[in-house]
């Protein structure tokens, strides 16, 4: 795993800058332009470009390393997809919730088919946060129950 030092050498701005600039993107409804506004009343120059650039860059690896520290789920889960258009692409958002509303997990797929259903469900049964379920609440996608038994 890169330490801190490595993953943010030959960066311009400070570590700090950059976490927390993609902290407030992808915690809060912010636009990058809203950040770059934030930042310059700090005195900071920050083109929206290269914060995008953060989010793309960081996100992922905060995603990785909270993971761990996320609130316990419960054992009752419910899922479903839907189709929603992304980018101008449409494309089947799955999605669980556990009995108390809170997210387990969600994925994109350009399919609804038996090999996304089985992503998704290893996706979200392998998050360290998420307790192994108890029962699960299903639509009636046919793909659901032969990719959750293999």
């Amino acid at each position: 795993m890169e330490t801190k030092l490595n993953l943010f050498k030959w960066k311009q701005y400070e570590s700090a800058i950059i976490l927390l600039t993609v902290r407030w993107y992808l915690k809060y409804s912010l636009s990058y332009r809203d950040i770059v506004e934030i930042m310059s009343e700090r005195g900071l120059e920050i083109s929206h470009t290269t914060i995008m650039r953060w989010v793309h860059e960081f996100g992922p690896e905060i995603d990785k390393r909270i993971r761990p520290y996320l609130k316990p789920t419960n054992d009752s889960y419910r899922t479903d997809e839907t189709y929603i258009k992304v980018k101008g692409q449409w494309k089947y958002l799955y999605r669980a919730v556990d009995s108390m509303g809170n997210t387990i997990d969600f994925m994109l797929s350009g399919n609804r088919d038996m090999p996304a259903a089985k992503r998704f469900f290893t996706k979200a049964l392998t998050s360290p946060h998420n307790q192994l379920p108890r029962v699960i609440t299903l639509d009636k996608n046919p793909a659901y129950p032969p990719a959750y038994k293999n």
